[in-house]
């Protein structure tokens, strides 16, 4: 899997979601399931709140997945 095209094609998850499908997202991109994704950024809250803050900016940042018959991601 070539990073480029990984964070080119990265985009929330509709599907897989719990807030705002950073997570799912990740899990779908990544050979790291969902789960363990979720686990990482609550630990990351832990430490200094970093998790929060990063969370936040990819779930502002990251498009959705388009709809059916739109080829532009949605925002």
């Amino acid at each position: 899997m070539d990073a480029k095209n990984w964070l080119h094609d990265f985009t929330k998850s509709q599907k897989d979601h719990w807030i705002g499908g950073v997570c799912g997202g990740l899990g779908e991109h990544t050979p790291v399931p969902s789960w363990t994704w979720r686990l990482i950024f609550v630990l990351l809250v832990l430490v200094w709140g970093t998790g929060l803050l990063l969370y936040i900016l990819l779930w502002i940042f990251v498009p959705g997945k388009p709809k059916n018959g739109d080829s532009r991601p949605s925002a």
